[in-house]
């Protein structure tokens, strides 16, 4: 399988686990080892103020905390987009303008530097081999990040948007009903 790092998971519309129905996961690290991603549309109802107060104020809209995946509820990521290169103190570049935020720095060494924020609690993480399965399987379309869908002001219709803009008949995917049956 090739390295999906950087890329896009776009689950299908047949996948049916709670976690992962209609997500849309940016997949940080793609080894032999397994994989980590976070899902980018799952915003929950919860201010960062609550777990991260220093945080708050610099996050991007929707200005909430995100479902990162089902894996270590009780860790928090964040991501940042960078205006270049050159990434500030206390954060990671990980793939083009994204980077990742040491959440232990103060927020003073990275806010001004960075373009947006996005605090993610949990992540996704697939044993070695068990992410090729799932694609290989069907379970996910595999497709290229685009700038924005990280910080999406509209995060729960990323799924949609980004099978939309596929070519050929993967776009027809994003008008599917949530409950075929219904249709």
């Amino acid at each position: 399988m090739e390295d999906c790092t950087g890329r896009l998971l776009v689950a299908t519309p047949g996948l049916r686990d709670r976690s992962f129905r209609r997500a849309v996961v940016l997949v940080l690290e793609h080894t032999a080892a397994g994989a980590l991603g976070v899902v980018l549309d799952r915003p929950l109802e919860v201010d960062a103020r609550h777990v991260l107060p220093q945080w708050q104020a610099h996050l991007s809209t929707p200005g909430r905390l995100f479902q990162g995946g089902p894996v270590a509820r009780d860790t928090a990521l964040a991501l940042a987009d960078l205006p270049d290169a050159d990434a500030p103190p206390g954060v990671r570049p990980l793939t083009g303008r994204l980077g990742v935020v040491d959440l232990d720095a103060p927020p003073a060494l990275v806010v001004d530097a960075v373009r947006a924020l996005r605090v993610f609690i949990g992540y996704a993480g697939w044993s070695a081999g068990q992410l090729d399965d799932e694609v290989d399987a069907g379970g996910w379309f595999v497709v290229d990040l685009e700038p924005g869908d990280v910080f999406s002001s509209d995060p729960r219709g990323l799924w949609r948007r980004v099978l939309r803009r596929q070519p050929g008949d993967l776009a027809l995917l994003s008008t599917a009903p949530e409950d075929a049956s219904l249709n």
